[in-house]
């Protein structure tokens, strides 16, 4: 009698194994790319965001340097920060003490697009 012929086994992948491995792996350096474009815009907002609070910051630290009691009413300042502008408003108003006054001080970048507000109180010297 003859011996019988087997067949070597397969070796490697059907087309469908390698189809199904390449979705996923698409799907994720999709999730990766956009996790990624996330962080950036994140880290965008937060460097603006922080920038209109450095300005805020700056114009309520320089009224309490003046030492004078804020009048009431609205001014408008400008600032640049890390290389960019922005435009803010200054707005003082009553509080129930005669002494004290509240100061608002809103950040709105070049577009005009708000930003910040911080508020503080300004006294009498």
């Amino acid at each position: 009698m003859a011996p019988e012929l087997k067949r070597p086994a397969q070796a490697g992948f059907t087309l469908i194994e390698v189809l199904v491995a390449l979705v996923i792996v698409a799907i994720s350096l999709a999730a990766g790319i956009k996790a990624a474009g996330a962080l950036s815009d994140n880290a965008s907002r937060l460097r603006n965001i922080s920038s209109a609070q450095w300005c805020a910051e700056n114009q309520l630290t320089e009224l309490r340097l003046s030492k004078q009691f804020p009048s009431l009413g609205e001014s408008e300042f400008s600032c640049e920060q890390l290389g960019q502008t922005f435009r803010g408003q200054l707005i003082v108003r009553a509080t129930p003490n005669a002494g004290l006054r509240r100061v608002d001080a809103v950040v709105t970048d070049e577009a005009g697009e708000h930003k910040l507000l911080l508020s503080g109180i300004a006294g009498r010297n």
